[in-house]
């Protein structure tokens, strides 16, 4: 299952091709294992290539898996790229800086110390966004402190946080708390026991608030996150530091396992994951993570049940229906659409409409075009290809296994070298034309001259 949410124009729709000649960067999925990825703050780095419309550009590259925009982590490797021991040495050094000031073991019993604290002594510094115990309170003077912090306030640490603003990397537009509500009772109503929520912080707290005031027997939840700020306020069964990119766990391999015990419960029965990912984000190497999830809960089941998908609800927007039914082909796209409580996200409210030849919803001012077979608004233009392979256009792949991508490359070749003529002769023509002008010139001097000796004999 798979609930699918409009965060971003449809033109911004990821590896889309929308006219000859653009250019896009794809990941790079089939990476030799024996090699592994170099290393940045936030984990394995993905392998990814640039392409260009009806090119091919082979050498590829390493970068960052969460971040998109190199001011938020520049990690940058060629894939052949041969590195020192110093400059290996002087990375893992950095890397150990950007991690966060304290072990997962150290919030725990920090967190501990603090609920023990009496109310008047609860204190959060919002600009460091961190509990203090009054050990702290002298470092934190002159910063700005919440005092009085509630059982309440630390029930709910989404309110109590200030948002990441990087759209890019964490795009932490919260769910409003209707849509958590919305959610909480659907899943109860179909008989889940466990969610697994996967970059989804305010479903997993109010999650766990209603289970803290239910008498009945009341769902659990584990919340996998990168936003390592939320280990101040959970025990270790119940946030996991995490990059749902590469699938890597930053506490290793006990948070693996608390994860592993969390869906492989009661043989795996009776658990949903619910995941809203970065918008931006990239379908391929979440997709790849998804499945090594769903790989870790099948373990735990019986030999019965061993052809039982795990259900998931995948928040994402509508236009990547396609992309995600590549990887997940019994996924549906549901007609609902999650609300954030930040409503600087432009999202359309607009009642969407339907449309059954494209499979998807559709802007209520769209049409669907007999023409090139998809809705758009009227009179747009049906020329070029609009979305799926960067060599032929055609929708149903990528370019990585396009059938003409030989032929593409003889004639990206040819192009190639029909430039280069051109240029070496813009060059000879360039230096003829310069050396003509310098002959006129010097028989133009050479005439002055001779007038000159002529006037004045």
């Amino acid at each position: 299952m798979a609930t699918l949410r409009d965060r971003l124009g449809a033109g911004e729709a990821e590896g889309s091709a929308s006219s000859p000649g653009s250019s896009g960067v794809e990941v790079v999925l089939s990476s030799d294992p024996a090699t592994p990825a170099p290393r940045c703050p936030h984990g394995p780095t993905l392998l990814f290539v640039k392409v260009s419309q009806g090119k091919e550009d082979t050498r590829r590259f390493y970068a960052c898996s969460a971040c998109r925009d190199r001011k938020d982590c520049n990690f940058f490797q060629w894939e052949d790229e041969k590195l020192s021991g110093a400059r290996l040495a002087a990375r893992e050094a950095h890397n150990r800086r950007c991690q966060p000031p304290l072990s997962r073991m150290q919030c725990v019993q920090r967190y501990l110390k603090f609920i023990e604290l009496p109310l008047s002594q609860r204190k959060f510094c919002q600009r460091c966004q961190q509990l203090l115990l009054p050990d702290d309170w002298e470092k934190h003077r002159e910063h700005q402190v919440m005092g009085d912090i509630s059982v309440t306030q630390l029930k709910r640490p989404s309110q109590l946080l200030s948002p990441l603003e990087n759209k890019k990397t964490n795009a932490q537009y919260l769910f409003a708390d209707r849509s958590c509500q919305f959610l909480i009772d659907l899943l109860s109503t179909l008989g889940f026991r466990r969610v697994l929520c996967v970059g989804t912080p305010r479903l997993h707290e109010l999650i766990r608030l209603k289970a803290s005031g239910d008498k009945k027997p009341n769902i659990k939840s584990l919340l996998l996150d990168i936003d390592f700020r939320y280990s101040q306020f959970y025990m270790e069964d119940s946030f996991c530091h995490y990059n749902m990119f590469n699938h890597h766990f930053f506490d290793g391999e006990v948070a693996l396992e608390v994860c592993r015990t969390f869906l492989q419960e009661d043989k795996g029965e009776g658990v949903i994951m619910v995941t809203d990912p970065p918008f931006g984000g990239l379908v391929e190497p979440l997709a790849v993570t998804f499945k090594k999830l769903i790989a870790m809960w099948k373990k735990g089941q019986s030999q019965d049940n061993n052809h039982k998908e795990l259900p998931i609800f995948w928040i994402f927007p509508y236009f990547f229906e396609s992309r995600i039914c590549q990887f997940f082909p019994s996924f549906h796209m549901l007609d609902y659409q999650a609300t954030p409580t930040s409503q600087s996200e432009l999202l359309d409210g607009r009642k969407w409409n339907h449309c059954f030849l494209c499979k998807k919803c559709v802007k209520p001012s769209w049409i669907h075009c007999s023409i090139c077979n998809h809705c758009a608004l009227p009179g747009h233009s049906c020329e070029g290809p609009r979305d799926g392979c960067f060599i032929c256009g055609e929708l149903d792949h990528k370019r990585s296994t396009c059938p003409n991508i030989s032929a593409a490359t003889r004639v990206s070749k040819a192009v190639r070298k029909q430039k280069q003529r051109k240029s070496n002769k813009m060059k000879m023509e360039t230096t003829k034309g310069q050396a003509m002008n310098h002959t006129s010139v010097t028989r133009k001097k050479k005439r002055r001259e001779r007038a000159h000796q002529y006037l004045c004999s």
